[in-house]
């Protein structure tokens, strides 16, 4: 099976979230296995929004893959978002990096070693509902131990040498902010704005943008190795406070009734990345300490999390990369998120590792390099190899 090809398919296949219907990409997904002898079962703990799981579990190794997408309009795009249109070197659409293509690498590693006559020592799960955190996807299938505790590789898109092992952890609210309307000829001597109330709450978080936070020396080295791919990446320097601050987004605001009246509402959305070392409950506890006049409603909140360097997945992926890029692999930490922190909340050793253009994640253009497809079948395939000479 070729990688560019299914990827391509799955593509066009549209599983934007919302409304995050992947029922289709899990046909599609089933129809492959069968073909391979693989036996699925398809999970729907909502209409639409469909998990697809291959019936073996309690394997030594689970393969993981979101198969919902972020919403993209037409516009501005080189080919249509949803033509997975595949030229002399790149695949293109959205998904294709996030994470479409390293769906399409896991399947073909499977595909190549049972052309083999290798029975993969794996276990399956292509999830949805990712891209707003899991509720009917990964949440579901451990709150239901439909999937088993084990060593796991999710294909998210990673730089090609560089397995992440690790993650910052996210604190994400709304916050309600309540004035006292009266005339605008008054103000600002009479009446107090919840607008300017929510001004001074960005002055804020602002400042506490600017804190450092205590790691130990493994975790710097980790942050050293890091902090340099990512600035290879955007070819930016001094991107360090990415990975060691809190960094903040007022990703929507909405207030005030009239021109004329001292705005009595107004509400943020805010999304907060909490780097190792800080602790997300007590920050919100802080903030609301802080903003005690406010209603905060938080709807994420979880830690940074991390599997260690030393752990048996993580040699082994950066093994199987040495060898397929004959350059020495270095695991490293990130700055978004994924479902990796619930697996690893479950005892699951997680690392992230699949093919994909990072500068065009959820961006215009997305797409993904064919020879970064098939390289990442060689280094799957060799790490499921590795477990299964385990098993003799």
């Amino acid at each position: 099976m070729d990688p560019v090809r299914i990827c391509s398919d799955l593509i066009k296949i549209n599983s934007e979230n919302p409304p995050g219907i992947t029922s289709e990409v899990a046909e599609y997904i089933s129809d492959l296995l069968s073909s391979l002898g693989i036996a699925t079962d398809v999970i729907e703990n909502k209409p639409g929004h469909c998990n697809l799981i291959s019936r073996r579990q309690g394997d030594p190794l689970l393969l993981c893959g979101h198969i919902d997408v972020v919403p993209a309009l037409d516009e501005g795009w080189t080919h249509p978002p949803y033509s997975g249109f595949i030229d002399d070197m790149f695949v293109w659409g959205r998904g294709s990096t996030d994470m479409k293509g390293g769906c399409a690498s896991l399947i073909a590693a499977i595909a190549s070693l049972i052309d083999d006559g290798i029975d993969p020592a794996v276990s399956l799960a292509f999830v949805c509902d990712e891209e707003v955190g899991g509720p009917h996807g990964i949440h579901h299938l451990l709150n239901k131990e439909l999937i088993l505790p084990s060593d796991c590789i999710i294909a998210e898109p990673t730089p090609a040498i560089a397995p992440c092992i690790g993650q910052k952890g996210l604190c994400r609210f709304t916050i309600d902010f309540n004035g006292s309307p009266g005339h605008s000829s008054l103000y600002p001597i009479i009446g107090r704005s919840a607008i300017m109330d929510a001004l001074a709450f960005l002055d804020y978080l602002k400042q506490i943008h600017e804190r450092e936070f205590p790691i130990d020396p493994t975790m710097a080295r980790l942050i050293d190795q890091s902090e340099d791919v990512l600035e290879g990446i955007f070819q930016t320097p001094g991107l360090r406070s990415i990975l060691t601050r809190i960094m903040f987004n007022p990703g929507v605001i909405s207030g005030g009734e009239k021109a004329n009246i001292v705005a009595q509402k107004c509400r943020l959305e805010v999304d907060l990345r909490l780097p190792f070392g800080c602790d997300a409950h007590d920050l919100l506890s802080e903030i609301r300490s802080y903003a005690p006049d406010t209603k905060i409603t938080p709807s994420s909140i979880w830690n940074p999390s991390l599997t260690p360097p030393d752990s048996d997945i993580v040699r082994r992926i950066c093994d199987q990369i040495s060898a397929v890029y004959t350059i020495k692999a270095e695991p490293i930490v990130q700055w978004a998120a994924s479902d990796a922190r619930e697996l690893r909340k479950k005892g699951f050793a997680v690392v992230e590792y699949g093919p994909g253009d990072i500068r065009t994640l959820h961006a215009v253009d997305e797409r993904v390099r064919q020879d970064d497809l098939r390289k990442a079948v060689h280094v799957y395939s060799g790490v499921i190899l590795s477990y299964n000479q385990d098993l003799r």
